[in-house]
């Protein structure tokens, strides 16, 4: 069995998005309070969805990525399917909340997502 929850790094990101069709990431920080405590409802969750990969990317050792996906508060939570961002929002989400976007994301169609993005870049 796989470890629930995985350390993002920029030597590894790629790699876990390309080679897995849903990944969530939790960009958080040691000093941060709301990021200690959603951690625990992170990892809760990661352990009931074995098929999406739940990485941790660590905003103070990872500046770059942080900087990359335009982080400006921790926690956020991001979320990627087949390798396009398709949910990110800032805060501590309680364990409810954050199993009905899991739901959601893994519910997506993403022939309509993709029909829905190529005409919006059309207009």
């Amino acid at each position: 069995m796989r470890m629930a929850t995985v350390e993002i790094t920029k030597e590894n990101l790629t790699e876990t998005v390309e080679n897995n069709g849903v990944v969530l990431l939790d960009f958080w920080a040691e000093w941060c309070a709301p990021c200690r405590m959603f951690g625990p409802v992170f990892e809760r969750v990661s352990e009931k969805y074995p098929d999406a990969v739940f990485g941790k990317v660590n905003t103070e050792q990872q500046r770059e990525l942080a900087a990359g996906f335009e982080i400006s508060s921790i926690p956020t939570l991001m979320a990627l399917r087949d390798g396009m961002i398709v949910f990110a929002q800032p805060g501590a989400l309680r364990e409810k909340e954050f199993v009905e976007v899991v739901e959601a994301v893994l519910a997506l169609d993403m022939e309509e997502v993709r029909e829905a993005i190529a005409a919006q870049n059309a207009r």
